[in-house]
């Protein structure tokens, strides 16, 4: 099984050495034909405008679509989670709409107002999530397919999940913390190989308490 990180601007970096510390073997991503043998997509921090830019000059726009509609995990941090969402504040047109949420763009700050926070992910265990927020998102709507998997203390939205996508607004990758990247390798191991085309059911997943926002 291969992990592709999307390797065209950003942290990729930080992803690839999370997959392998959990022993996944992570690839760069950069070209469509670089999506054709892998089992799911991170899309990592960075700036968003750069990335959507990126994603058009190559081509990788519809080749992406195509990997999330066959079922693959695509899992997006902060800047991946704004190129996720369907609904971007100002009316930015979205770039890869595949989660029912509408996001606040930089929601916290500028990177001198980065901060480390504690978050309880259930799905995720007992033991809290550490997350690094840099100039980071915040979810203002969810669908009503959207779990709500982590708010901080103010109770705004900062991790979710609709079926195969999943979304932080958070880098769990600058922290040490490996249970994300472990539950988009859990997800892509139910999955046939994308080049093979069929796709399992998407890896089950407990719902919060939380009510969408």
């Amino acid at each position: 099984m291969k992990i592709g990180v999307l390797a065209l601007q950003g942290d990729f970096r930080e992803h690839l050495d999370t997959l392998g510390a959990i022993g996944v073997e992570g690839v760069e991503v950069r070209r469509p034909e670089q999506l054709s043998d892998v089992s799911g997509l991170i899309l990592p921090g960075g700036e968003s405008t750069a990335i959507r830019r990126l994603i058009e000059r190559w081509g990788l726009r519809e080749p992406i679509l195509d990997l999330a509609r066959r079922g693959a995990p695509l899992f997006g941090t902060c800047a991946g989670m704004i190129v996720l969402s369907r609904e971007i504040e100002g009316d930015e047109a979205p770039v890869l709409p595949l989660l029912d949420i509408s996001v606040a763009r930089n929601a916290f700050g500028r990177q001198l107002d980065s901060f480390e926070a504690d978050l309880q992910v259930p799905v995720l265990g007992d033991q809290p999530v550490h997350g690094v927020f840099i100039r980071a998102p915040v979810v203002e709507r969810t669908g009503p397919d959207v779990d709500v998997l982590a708010r901080l203390e103010d109770g705004r939205v900062v991790a979710v999940r609709e079926k195969n996508i999943l979304a932080t607004a958070f880098h769990p990758e600058l922290a040490g913390e490996t249970r994300f990247h472990r539950l988009v390798a859990a997800m892509a191991s139910e999955h046939d190989d994308p080049g093979e085309g069929a796709g399992r059911r998407p890896h089950p997943i407990r719902r919060t308490n939380a009510a969408n926002g």
